[in-house]
């Protein structure tokens, strides 16, 4: 393959998956890998985030605002943008731009909205809605306090 040819086409398909929505680096690699190279394409991609066409901090800010809109915890955030490929660091920052507060309301809007507003009959029924939040990424105080009101 061509070098120069090789490039341009996988900046094309980088550019082809950028357009339709923010991708992280490791996940742009991975895609294109697939197809192309592995060596050109971390040369290419390097050149994306240096024209600031590509940027795991804006990837990490949209996936965040994205997944919290859609009702999930920041622990299973946290552990899909990991599954990414995004530093700790990096996915740390995004999450803590929410205070503990927004993210106990918003397990309290998602308990209400798939349970209602009346409080678990039981222990099992309790038990079993607090499994569904746990699995939507709320921590064990998080869902506590949607449950006690706080």
């Amino acid at each position: 393959m061509d070098v120069a040819k090789g490039a341009s086409d996988i900046r094309r398909a980088a550019m082809d998956l950028l357009a339709r929505r923010e991708h992280g680096f490791t996940e742009l690699e991975r895609k294109l890998s697939v197809r192309f190279p592995r060596e050109l394409i971390v040369a290419v991609l390097t050149q994306l985030q240096q024209e600031q066409l590509q940027s795991d901090d804006r990837f990490a800010e949209g996936y965040v605002y994205s997944r919290r809109q859609r009702g999930y915890g920041p622990m299973r955030i946290k552990s899909e943008l990991l599954q990414k490929g995004l530093e700790s660091e990096l996915i740390g920052q995004h999450l803590e731009m929410y205070q503990d507060d927004d993210w106990t309301t918003l397990a309290r809007k998602v308990k209400e909205r798939k349970f209602g507003t009346h409080p678990p009959d039981s222990a099992r029924e309790r038990a079993r809605q607090m499994r569904f939040l746990a699995g939507r990424g709320f921590s064990m105080g998080q869902i506590y306090c949607a449950f006690s009101g706080r």
